[in-house]
């Protein structure tokens, strides 16, 4: 019996997929060009930043090598790291404790000296304050990430803007090209260089695509935070911000400002939270209002295995739980809401996952530059070239790795804000667009990137000397040193001409 291929398509010759029209794509791939072109900087710069602020616990680490390194810390020495810290400065408004953590090994309490100065302590096994944190690098590459540096609510509104501009932009990419998954594996090797460069673009696009959209979108929703939150208000409480913070807050403890009988105890207050949480642990306690009647903690509990940031749970004055927000508990929008922070950082998992979200953040990082080549290209080949916009995205593409690199040294050596540094280390290498050749630029730039790292890696172990206790600073001076020696190697290959003929081949 003779089958009827008409209904699968077979026998007409149509395709068994309704064709993408023509006009569409192309609308697509003017919206993709676009968006991207009137993004590119900033999706470039917090790509980039994100990327190396997934080992931020790991650079904590490496500013400050010395110990005392712990497993662990036993509520009794929490309390006392607490009081110590508190005796600095009784009328101190909150304090922070950072329990350790296999990330991060240390005891370590946050708060306001009596000049008011913000300070960090840490504690030895004891609870006895050892030395004060010092991690500024560390500290300017989370901040360049978060809020670019700019007032916080200006930052975020920026970063989680840049986040949707790169999720429409990748919607859009994948739309305005229909054979894309199709092609996920062709290659033209061989042939003209801008094709070879569009090829990888897409490659590595659709290669990571899941990567992309989570942590772009995760990113939005992170940026986004107060808008989001003054939306729901203006929906759910008229407007009453206040309350809709409080959703997120947990039980709330009255503001009594009246001295305290005695201060919260903090090692009662984590033995009732291990009987009452048996299967978690507490990363970091929040305390507020140490010493008054209204004094109360938040503290951070870890499920392992779960991917969550932790259930925060709100405890009394008297070192008994009151309740818990439901970051873990409590309803959907809330268990989602706990994931946004480890998923978009690649903070679960351990190091396999942070390497990963590292290798795929540099990959989306790529993308975006050679997005922009790729259009610069483009122009050139229909005979309306832009050298000189050619040669400022080369300079700040590669600004960036010398400015890491030369605020990470600076840091090491000098007491300057790394944020000048590295303002000043991007506007210099940016400025060679002015004096090189697009090709001199890229070798030169990333001749400079090598040196500074290698010199970064020898400087940290020259002034840490014999308080390189914790491993993982070790890790750290390898991964730079490795870093050096990738980009060394794509300097110096066979059959490149010198960067002096480079710069004559204006």
């Amino acid at each position: 019996m003779a089958r009827d291929k008409s209904k699968s398509g077979q026998a007409t010759g149509k395709p068994i997929w309704p064709r993408i029209p023509a006009e569409f794509v192309r609308a697509m791939l003017a919206g993709h060009s676009a968006l991207g072109l009137a993004f590119a900087a900033l999706i470039y710069l917090v790509c980039f930043s994100g990327s190396i602020a997934v080992f931020t616990q790991e650079y904590g680490r490496w500013e400050q090598p010395a110990g005392p390194i712990l497993n662990q810390a036993s509520p009794q020495a929490a309390d006392a790291a607490f009081r110590a810290v508190l005796a600095k400065n009784p009328k101190a408004h909150d304090l922070f404790i950072r329990l350790p953590e296999p990330t991060y090994p240390r005891l370590s309490v946050h708060g306001d000296d009596a000049q008011g100065r913000e300070r960090t302590w840490v504690a030895d096994a004891a609870g006895r304050l050892v030395r004060e944190q010092k991690t500024p690098w560390t500290r300017f590459q989370v901040d360049l990430h978060t809020v670019l540096h700019l007032p916080r609510a200006w930052g975020g509104f920026i970063v989680g803007l840049t986040g949707v501009a790169l999720l429409s932009s990748l919607v859009s990419g994948v739309l305005s090209h229909p054979r894309v998954f199709k092609d996920a594996f062709a290659l033209r090797w061989g042939g003209s260089k801008r094709l070879q460069e569009a090829d990888l673009h897409n490659r590595i696009s659709v290669w990571g695509l899941p990567f992309h959209l989570v942590v772009s979108l995760t990113g939005a929703f992170l940026g986004l935070t107060t808008i989001i939150v003054g939306v729901l208000a203006l929906a759910t409480f008229k407007g009453d911000t206040a309350k809709a913070y409080a959703l997120f807050a947990g039980p709330k403890v009255a503001d009594d400002p009246r001295p305290a009988a005695r201060v919260i105890d903090i090692a009662q207050a984590l033995v009732n939270l291990e009987a009452a949480y048996p299967n978690a642990r507490p990363s970091y306690l929040f305390v507020e209002h140490p010493g008054e009647t209204g004094q109360h903690a938040s503290v951070a509990l870890i499920t392992p295995g779960r991917l969550s940031r932790g259930e925060l749970v709100v405890v009394g004055g008297d070192a008994r739980p009151l309740g818990e927000v439901g970051y873990e508990s409590g309803s959907v929008g809330l268990r989602v809401l706990s994931t946004l922070t480890p998923l978009h950082f690649g903070w679960f998992g351990g190091w396999p996952v942070k390497v990963a979200y590292f290798l795929l953040g540099l990959g989306l990082t790529a993308v975006t530059s050679s997005g922009v080549a790729i259009w610069l290209a483009r122009r050139r080949d229909k005979g309306r070239p832009a050298p000189r916009w050619e040669r400022i995205w080369v300079a700040f593409v590669w600004s960036q790795p010398v400015a890491y690199a030369v605020s990470a040294l600076a840091a090491l050596l000098l007491p300057v804000p790394p944020v000048t540094i590295w303002g000043v280390a991007t506007l210099a290498a940016s400025a060679t667009a002015i004096l090189w050749t697009p090709a001199a630029i890229s070798l030169r730039l990333r001749a400079t990137t090598a040196g500074l790292l290698a010199l970064t890696a020898c400087a940290h172990v020259a002034v840490n000397g014999a308080r390189l206790d914790d491993g993982a600073a070790w890790v750290v001076d390898a991964g730079l040193l490795l870093a050096a020696l990738v980009l060394a190697g794509s300097i110096y290959k066979p059959g490149r001409r010198p960067i002096v003929q480079a710069d004559r081949a204006r």
